[in-house]
């Protein structure tokens, strides 16, 4: 697959490991001091980049959660944007901990993940002076990300920005009937600085 310059870019600002200590050191009483890992994976390489996501709070880094996959792709809209789609794991346990240790992912398969319909968004980039992006993905209109865990429905709110340091997080659950924000970046999006 030939990838735009554009993909590639946003494929490596996103791959690798973060955390948001300055911002929890900063503001303890609203922001959870994490860590986050996106690991590139060999799945839906045909006409994509794809990563396996995972975090974990500092002092548990031994009880990750919220394991999710991005498949980062080419848009088809003229302005030249571009696409991520989530999907969910089948058995997010049998991968606990493969933020920390990728070798884990190495025999994961296609048939190990579910698409998350609503679950999308359009990435639009700004180029940077020193041939650089900004990326900022957010949800295309009326689009609601819902999916069944645990036998419940869970409504979040996806979003986030990206630079080649910097990651911000603005996912939030949502109460179905209130349409409320639950957890997550309330008051704001979680600051990520890349480590590694």
């Amino acid at each position: 697959m030939r990838s735009s310059p554009q993909l590639l870019a946003l494929a490596d600002y996103l791959s690798g490991e973060f955390d948001n200590r300055q911002q929890a050191l900063a503001e303890p009483v609203w922001y959870v001091h994490l860590r986050l890992w996106h690991r590139p994976v060999a799945l839906l390489a045909q006409d994509s980049i794809t990563l396996f996501a995972e975090q974990a709070n500092i002092v548990n880094l031994e009880r990750p959660y919220r394991q999710r996959i991005m498949r980062l792709m080419e848009g088809n809209n003229p302005d030249g944007s571009l696409l991520v789609q989530y999907y969910m794991l089948k058995d997010p346990t049998a991968l606990s901990g493969a933020g920390r240790n990728p070798a884990l992912l190495d025999n994961l398969t296609d048939d190990q993940i579910d698409i998350l319909p609503g679950c999308v968004l359009n990435v639009k980039q700004r180029t940077l002076a020193d041939q650089s992006y900004h990326f900022t993905a957010s949800p295309p209109p009326e689009t609601r990300c819902c999916f069944t865990y645990l036998g419940n429905t869970v409504e979040v709110a996806l979003s986030f920005e990206a630079n080649k340091d910097e990651f911000l997080s603005y996912d939030k659950g949502i109460d179905s009937e209130t349409g409320k924000p639950t957890w997550g970046a309330i008051l704001g999006p979680y600051r990520y600085t890349k480590r590694q």
